[in-house]
């Protein structure tokens, strides 16, 4: 059974570990992050501000 209630009890499978794992990432204040800089690049592309549609407050809440 798949548990919906929410984000905190769901329980990553192996794929999605690795998929963690194999994520390229970095520092998105430097811009070396690649997902951020593909987002801006489609923005300025777009002439569109950067947003993102998220369907629960706490998936919006920026982290410190």
């Amino acid at each position: 059974m798949i548990d919906l209630r929410s984000d905190t009890v769901t329980k990553p499978t192996p794929a999605m570990r690795r998929a963690m794992a194999d994520a390229e990432v970095g520092d998105d204040v430097y811009g070396e992050d690649p997902t951020i800089n593909a987002c801006r690049a489609g923005c300025r592309a777009f002439e569109k501000e950067a947003a993102l549609f998220v369907p629960t407050g706490s998936m919006g809440i920026k982290p410190r």
